[in-house]
């Protein structure tokens, strides 16, 4: 009867889920951060090609 806790793990399992959870959390951060600085980074280069176009365009133009 004293020892009827030896063999509960419910504060064992509690821990990892929670642990788990935090895991889970953490690499959602992470994606979602990396998937944001991603899109930035599309149309950071995408707005520096059309700029680079509008300039190729508006030198051969004015030689006209």
């Amino acid at each position: 009867m004293a020892d009827q806790g030896w063999y509960d793990d419910t504060e064992y399992h509690e821990s990892v889920r929670r642990a788990n959870r935090a895991t889970r959390f953490g690499w959602s951060a992470i994606a979602w951060t990396t998937g944001t600085l991603g899109c930035a980074l599309a149309t950071i280069a995408v707005i520096f090609v059309v700029a680079m176009f509008a300039i190729a365009y508006a030198v051969v133009a004015s030689h006209y």
